[in-house]
């Protein structure tokens, strides 16, 4: 192998085979690697990779569940210069054809039970269960011996979840996640003492850049889920197995929500990571009720930038749940105006970022790009509020903020205020148009137990100024949200205009 500086996302997984080879790196289903197995699996499947008549540069797919497989192909495509494309295993038709055609891949590599939802004429090729899958070509290929890839070379393409637009491919470097893999071990206190599962989908960017790259890079020993199963992970726990978890909200909302939360020994659990969207503060009160001695992290951030931006650690959450906390190792944010100049602290507005770990721009989209860094600085849609002591406070995405009567309502607060209602399983509040207050205040919920439109609304109007308060109730059996647990509200908006 041409000698290089190391500073790769492979490599990361390198420095720990040589630092703790027998140690185990991984464990799924009735497979477990060594670190050092789980190296030399990672050169073999590159080799593999660029049998298949691929070139560094080249971007290739990955649709596949959570797996070692899925792991395996990416840190492979990562040591042969290959450029990633995570897509959302739940995305089908022309969802998937945009996202495989708008990257240009020239081969995907998928599940046997995801084959058939590819477009026609994509080359696919499978990443388990077949002698003829990455896994199975593993044992006949010779280790990966080729250059290593340059830290300014391209690794992955994250799309965008496309929440308000087709999503977007942003285009990390080696040299972006590196940085944001040590970002993340510096501010979730990550150590190669922990015992970490891997439940959210591996294709989303925080399971698999948050979590499950900075373990490995410290030497942990992870276990990969197929999904965030709450018999599964609780049976974990009391198994003294499992001692940090990293899930949404809306899986934590899922756990507190199950009739034996309040019963199963939970007590191991030593680290719990939220994220990925805004965390209400009843749930997170609800949890802390529970598990006293459990540390909470509330991790901010966007693909964007790797994507860990913020951290709230356990010891900050007090007088401060609803903040995200402060800016990681290698992030610098402010908080503008439209005009991009810097508002005074307590005043909402965009949060922008300047950072290493921050991508190149978006795959083939020139004015996307340039709309998005401006002056240096990356606009990330988010509205925020920072206090003095450094502290943000997301208040909405720009594009949710309602405009009722010509009067700006957050829509979290009013999610935080119907949830302290013991009726409201889930709820997200939207604008809908309205002749009389342009974008009515609108709150769909998911219920728990019976409970009417005017009940929540009277409740609402006891916590919050009455233009706050929703003027509409709507009731959902569940609401829509994308595999990482984010609700869509833009679904939301189109269903009931």
């Amino acid at each position: 192998m041409t000698p290089g500086h190391g500073s790769t996302v492979d490599g990361a997984l390198r420095r720990s085979a040589r630092r703790t080879p027998a140690r185990v790196a991984v464990e799924y289903r009735d497979r477990t690697w060594t670190y050092e197995e789980l190296d030399e699996a990672v050169s073999r499947a590159a080799s593999a990779l660029l049998g298949q008549g691929l070139a560094p540069g080249d971007r290739v797919g990955a649709y596949g569940h959570n797996s070692d497989a899925y792991l395996i192909a990416f840190l492979a495509c990562a040591r042969a210069g290959l450029v990633h494309v995570p897509v959302n295993q739940n995305l089908t038709g022309d969802d998937l054809a945009y996202i495989v055609g708008q990257s240009g891949s020239a081969l995907v590599l998928t599940d046997p039970d995801l084959a058939d939802r590819l477009p026609d004429g994509v080359r696919a090729l499978p990443l388990r269960d077949t002698d003829d899958s990455l896994l199975g070509l593993l044992a006949a290929t010779p280790p990966y011996e080729g250059p290593e890839p340059r830290t300014e070379d391209l690794v992955q393409l994250l799309y965008t979840s496309g929440t308000t637009a087709l999503p977007k491919g942003a285009m990390m470097t080696h040299r972006a996640l590196v940085h944001e893999y040590l970002s993340a071990i510096a501010a979730l206190d990550l150590s190669a003492g922990d015992r970490p599962a891997h439940s959210l989908p591996l294709y989303h960017s925080a399971q698999m850049h948050v979590f499950l790259l900075p373990y490995l890079a410290v030497g942990a020993t992870n276990i990969i889920l197929d999904a965030p199963d709450g018999d599964t992970l609780f049976d974990l726990v009391e198994a003294g197995r499992v001692d940090s978890l990293f899930a949404p909200p809306t899986v934590w909302i899922g756990l507190t929500n199950r009739p034996d939360f309040t019963t199963r020994d939970l007590s191991g659990l030593r680290k719990a990571y939220y994220g990925a969207s805004i965390m209400p503060v009843p749930v997170l009160e609800r949890l802390r009720e529970r598990l006293p001695k459990l540390a909470f992290y509330n991790c901010f951030g966007q693909s964007e930038i790797g994507p860990l931006a913020t951290v709230l650690a356990p010891d900050e959450h007090k007088g401060r749940m609803d903040s995200c906390g402060r800016t990681v190792l290698f992030v610098e944010a402010r908080v503008v105006d439209e005009n991009g100049e810097d508002v005074p602290d307590g005043t909402p507005g965009e949060i922008v970022y300047r950072s290493p770990q921050l991508c190149e721009g978006y795959w083939d989209k020139p004015e996307e790009t340039a709309e998005a860094f401006r002056d240096g600085w990356f606009r990330s849609g988010d509205l925020a509020v920072r206090d003095a002591h450094g502290y943000f406070t997301i208040v909405d995405r720009v594009k949710d903020v309602i405009n009722s009567g010509g009067v700006l309502v957050a829509s979290r607060q009013v999610e935080d205020a119907l949830y302290t209602h013991e009726a409201v399983a889930e709820v997200a509040v939207v604008g809908l148009p309205d002749e009389k207050w342009i974008e009515a205040v609108t709150a769909v919920v998911v219920p728990r137990g019976e409970v009417t439109e005017d009940e929540l609304i009277a409740h609402a109007r006891e916590q919050l100024a009455p233009f706050k308060a929703p003027k509409r109730v709507l009731f959902v059996d569940e609401l829509p949200r994308n595999a990482s647990g984010k609700i869509l509200k833009r679904e939301l908006r189109d269903r009931f205009r």
